[in-house]
């Protein structure tokens, strides 16, 4: 694709309804805070190996992690998940192979790879996952209500008003001033329902990050179609 933004993007994406899917871009990259699509579903695991349902508290801190993207939250569920190596396991069982978790409790800057986090979603809204359907369904709710400011990222692929479920992340890096900006989610374009996957970093700033991730979603729905046509 012709880019008129700054820094360095990997992409994924998978087609519903033919099972064709495609990347670009093989190297790892932070996850900032689509991570905490991958700590929910590492409690939800838990849950369900211990046969219950999450607690109030535990509920409370995923809707906001998750539909207002509070740290706060992540924290609290980082700990109450093991940190990195309850989160390695859970994502090892759900089929990923390049993400590792952030060590010292720094969860935001796991590190990962846009088809780990296609296989991600495909756990979350495909079939034949290790996530019940009960949580997949979880999942998908708190991913559709995102807030109002940070519903952009792959939604800008999306059909107008197709409603659709997505986690963000953005992340300053101290050591580069330099930022780190991603999106994962499901969308609708032209009728077809895609997963897709965008991580990028190395941005002057947050706006041409966001803008360098919108323009490769596009870009990937766009040449799904023409290759459908």
């Amino acid at each position: 694709m012709t880019r008129d933004c700054d820094g360095e993007f990997a992409v994924a994406l998978l087609d519903t309804r033919s099972g064709a899917s495609a990347a670009y871009g093989s190297r790892t990259y932070d996850t900032a805070s689509i991570v905490k699509v991958g700590i929910l579903a590492t409690l939800l695991l838990k849950a369900q190996d211990e046969r219950r349902g999450l607690t109030a508290k535990e509920r409370d801190a995923a809707t906001v992690m998750i539909e207002h993207s509070d740290n706060g939250a992540a924290t609290a569920l980082w700990k109450v998940i093991g940190g990195a190596d309850g989160l390695d396991a859970a994502q090892h069982r759900l089929g990923l192979t390049h993400t590792r978790g952030g060590r010292a409790g720094l969860w935001g800057l796991t590190r990962t790879t846009a088809t780990d986090q296609l296989r991600l979603l495909r756990a979350v809204f495909g079939e034949g996952s290790a996530l019940n359907a009960n949580s997949q369904a979880y999942i998908r709710a708190l991913m559709g209500r995102v807030t109002t400011g940070q519903d952009w990222g792959v939604s800008a692929a999306a059909d107008a008003g197709a409603g659709t479920r997505l986690k963000n992340g953005w992340l300053p890096r101290s050591t580069t001033g330099l930022w780190d900006v991603n999106s994962i989610g499901q969308v609708t374009a032209s009728g077809r329902t895609y997963l897709v996957a965008v991580l990028s970093d190395g941005s002057k700033n947050m706006n041409t990050g966001v803008a360098l991730v919108e323009q490769a979603a596009r870009a990937a729905v766009g040449a799904a179609a023409t290759l459908r046509a």
